[in-house]
């Protein structure tokens, strides 16, 4: 595997990301590791398809490791930490991108543990992964965190109540946390995909889906390599200007 050079180079660096076994934290592991960056997935119930890709990319030249891990459990981020310390030595840039999908449910049918389940996965988890990491990147000066969030946050979907206030809630966090921790060197910016091809999306009925890319200027839903270029920026040099912010590559359905 051949490092980039220049302002998007990663060599040297060392990254955590959540949800990394599949869909779009998978496609950002995959390219920050051929940018030159060790990876370490973290997943949960995935581990075949986390390790079949850490192979694939060790055979390419990178450093990779994976790591079972229920984000929404603060001991079990705490051991994905002291792994993390173990293989990595430090980490310089943390990517929350897990998340789960479900039935479409309106809010009069939802029961409470489900409307938990998806914050406590989406956000409690952001928040307690960008926790464990961030003391070390502070004490060090240098630090990138990046959330991935959604265009539903902005535009709001029936039978998504729960999701779409779990991601609202990881913009507010970005930019809260933004404020707090830049003047120490850490940057946390957030990406807000569109409608992407990923087992997520999958779960959902055919006939949403082709509702959905029917909406859409460009006719068609995203792919997961078209999001993850957008966390290279934010992770690399070039992003060193971004600060609090949300890029929303959504292929024009949200546009602002």
């Amino acid at each position: 595997m051949m490092s980039a050079s220049g302002t998007f180079s990663l060599a040297g660096r060392s990254a955590v990301v959540t949800g990394g076994s599949s869909g779009i934290g998978a496609a950002i592991a995959t390219h920050f590791a051929r940018h030159g960056a060790a990876v370490l997935l973290c997943h949960h119930g995935d581990a075949a398809r986390a390790q079949t890709l850490c192979v694939d990319l060790e055979k390419q030249g990178a450093r990779a490791w994976h790591r079972d891990c229920d984000v929404s459990e603060e001991a079990q981020v705490a051991g994905l930490a002291g792994f993390a310390k173990d293989v990595l030595g430090q980490v310089d840039i943390v990517v929350n991108s897990a998340g789960i999908g479900g039935a479409l449910c309106d809010l009069a049918g939802m029961t409470t543990p489900v409307w938990d389940r998806m914050l406590n996965v989406h956000l409690r988890g952001t928040m307690l992964v960008s926790r464990a990491f961030l003391a070390p990147m502070m004490t060090r000066g240098w630090g990138r965190i990046i959330n991935i969030s959604s265009q539903l946050a902005r535009k709001g979907a029936r039978g998504h109540t729960h999701y779409c206030a779990a991601k609202a809630g990881i913009e507010g966090f970005t930019r809260a946390l933004a404020h707090e921790v830049a003047p120490r060197g850490v940057l946390v910016n957030a990406i807000a995909p569109g409608p992407v091809e990923t087992p997520l999306l999958a779960s959902l009925p055919e006939e949403w889906r082709h509702r959905k890319r029917a909406e859409l200027p460009l006719g068609r839903l995203g792919r997961v390599d078209e999001i993850a270029p957008t966390a290279l920026l934010l992770a690399s040099a070039a992003g060193g200007f971004f600060v609090g912010q949300v890029l929303s590559p959504n292929g024009g359905d949200v546009m602002a």
